[in-house]
């Protein structure tokens, strides 16, 4: 069967996070989304595991759903044409902090266990290292290699990928903590490592340009710090409902149960470009090359972007597809395609008016964005939004990259479409 998943994302534990990141809220949001399997996120944490524990029940092999007694309260807010399945995994994130051949190293990995046992298991070994009570992503001092060892251990399916891997900050091969080969951050396992995840500031033909990624299936996750933010990246499968069935397919080069990703136009990851938050400055490599790495501003080093480290690192040229290759589509999400055909922000009063609208009438919004017909759209939200999914599905948009933290900012319409448009955005709910 085929289906979505999020797994990478955090509870109301993790620091900056929503205070309604809870089960509930993820159950509720995962049908508005169109997602099938949500991760639980922070396994780790003490308290948000006892959560876990108990407002969850088994249902497929390695997979969990929310017990009725806390489910049917939350269905009556999930309109008829989005109500569908949900099942969460056990997932978490793990900031590795730590001195490798002559650096400090920051790395973010996801780890992935199949049941409460393997969990547990460890559970038990890093509580020994950290305090895990701290943060929902836990921050230790443990050397990438070293965790994905423990994992190793806790169960034969148990497994380690490493998160948004171009990250400058936090990730395997960042510019700022990571390394320039995978086999540097994870040694004598990196055997164990069958998959990377992209990121928001990556897609997949800028991972395709390298060699050294061609024996690992890319996958994309949200890392959501809000139920709302659930999905903005996502995995498609084609296989059984399973967590073995999701294993072999990240696992098994043979195995064709992963058909694709959905993925954030790059330019809009808050680190695509290089560039220096503090003084507004925005550089394309080229210019960074130009300014010789420093703020023409303030002097001061410019942040390296994803886009200069792909470069840096590629050896092959733009196009190349790698041997496990997958189809991917750029979205936006659809608050941010109604805010754009009304200029306003995303989580304005009037948006999310229309949202729910769609939602009611069309269907979850992966639905929405990926294969409604224009015509439906255009009934239910008029001209204007029509269009501009249909910008996007065409690619036809314009964003000022993201850089050093911020994300890019996208334009699908000019104030003169806006104002043609002005008698049907009132029509629909202005």
């Amino acid at each position: 069967m085929k289906f979505t998943t999020d797994l990478h994302l955090h509870s109301h534990y993790s620091r900056a996070t929503s205070k309604t990141l809870d089960l509930e809220h993820l159950q509720l949001w995962g049908q508005l989304k169109g997602i099938q399997i949500i991760g639980t996120g922070d396994f780790t944490h003490p308290q948000w595991f006892k959560e876990i524990q108990e407002k969850l029940e088994p249902a497929e092999e390695g997979l969990f759903k929310l017990k009725p007694a806390y489910a049917r309260p939350i269905e009556r807010d999930v309109p008829k044409a989005c109500q569908g399945t949900i099942r969460f995994m056990l997932t978490v994130e793990i900031s590795n902090i730590y001195k490798r051949l002559d650096r400090v190293r920051k790395v973010h990995n996801v780890v992935f266990a199949p049941s409460f046992q393997a969990a547990g298991k460890i559970i038990e070994r890093l509580s020994k290292i950290g305090n895990l009570a701290s943060d929902g992503r836990p921050i230790l001092g443990l050397d990438s290699r070293d965790l994905l060892e423990i994992v190793l251990e806790s169960d034969p399916m148990s497994y380690l990928i490493p998160a948004h891997i171009w990250t400058p900050w936090f990730s395997a091969l960042g510019s700022k903590g990571g390394f320039d080969q995978m086999s540097d951050c994870f040694g004598d396992l990196t055997e164990h490592i069958f998959a990377v995840e992209t990121g928001l500031s990556s897609d997949p033909p800028m991972n395709w340009r390298l060699s050294q990624l061609d024996p690992y299936v890319l996958i994309s996750n949200g890392d959501a710090h809000s139920p709302q933010k659930l999905g903005r990246e996502a995995t498609l499968f084609d296989t059984d409902f399973s967590y073995p069935a999701i294993y072999n397919a990240l696992k098994d080069p043979n195995d064709q149960g992963l058909i694709g990703t959905i993925e954030f136009f790059p330019e809009e990851g808050k680190y695509h470009y290089d560039g220096h938050r503090a003084c507004n400055v925005r550089l394309h490599p080229q210019e960074t090359k130009v300014h010789q790495g420093l703020c023409p501003a303030c002097h001061k080093p410019v942040v390296i972007g994803v886009m200069a480290r792909v470069e840096a690192l590629a050896d092959h040229p733009q196009g190349r597809k790698s041997p496990r290759w997958r189809p991917y589509v750029n979205l936006i999400s659809l608050p941010g395609v109604i805010g754009e055909a009304r200029g306003v922000g995303p989580n304005s009063q009037s948006v999310q008016q229309v949202l729910m609208d769609m939602l009611s009438k069309l269907g979850n919004e992966l639905f929405i964005l990926r294969e409604a017909s224009l015509d439906s759209i255009r009934k239910a939200a008029g001209n204007l939004v029509a269009q501009g999914i249909g910008r996007m599905r065409d690619g036809k948009v314009h964003i000022a990259a993201g850089y050093d933290g911020e994300y890019g900012t996208i334009k699908i319409f000019s104030s003169e479409e806006r104002e043609a448009n002005e008698d049907q955005l009132m029509l629909f709910g202005r």
